[in-house]
């Protein structure tokens, strides 16, 4: 399938599984008369192929060691990545960040991580599912340079545009999204 081909269909699969109307609050905490939630398309088999294969395309001209962000929405798209880069033999680890350390056993703030492995000097791109502001995008940058890390971009795979591309422009940080929230609104 063409890139705007899979673009195009992964549009349609997020369109039927994870945009709704309706009134909502949003992680940032304001409220909207839309949403995305993107995990049914990030947990079905042909929306989380689509999603691996166009993030890892837009990846394509970075160098990168790690792939991750905060739970649970990178979660998925972490995972998925780094298995279709291994896949294309351009392997690309994943993490995650928790929202809250475990306060119990190794107490990490970040997760997946091999004994002895650390993201100290590694070339990073933070993922999300949807950003509203970036706000949760930030604490998972906040906790890889927190371990040493150096982040490259912030990936999204849909930005609301609600602030996120201001608030990481004031932040140094490169900002890059698959689709935006106008591309469903007028449908």
């Amino acid at each position: 399938m063409s890139k705007s081909a899979s673009r195009a269909r992964l549009a349609d699969i997020i369109r039927a599984r994870s945009f709704g109307r309706g009134e909502i609050t949003l992680a940032s905490g304001r409220k909207s008369d839309f949403y995305f939630n993107l995990k049914p398309t990030m947990l079905d088999p042909e929306g989380a192929a689509l999603l691996a294969e166009l993030s890892f395309d837009a990846l394509k001209d970075e160098t990168i060691d790690y792939i991750g962000g905060l739970e649970m929405g990178a979660v998925p798209l972490a995972g998925a990545i780094a298995q279709l880069s291994w896949l294309k033999g351009r392997p690309i680890a994943a993490f995650f960040v928790r929202k809250k350390p475990k306060d119990h056993g190794a107490r990490l703030a970040v997760e997946g991580l091999a004994k002895g492995e650390t993201l100290r000097g590694k070339r990073i791109v933070i993922v999300e599912d949807v950003t509203t502001t970036g706000g949760s995008a930030i604490k998972a940058v906040d906790a890889v340079r927190d371990a040493g890390g150096e982040v490259v971009l912030v990936f999204t795979m849909l930005d609301r545009d609600e602030g996120a591309s201001e608030n990481f422009r004031e932040a140094g940080l490169e900002f890059r999204s698959l689709y935006k929230a106008g591309e469903f609104l007028k449908s």
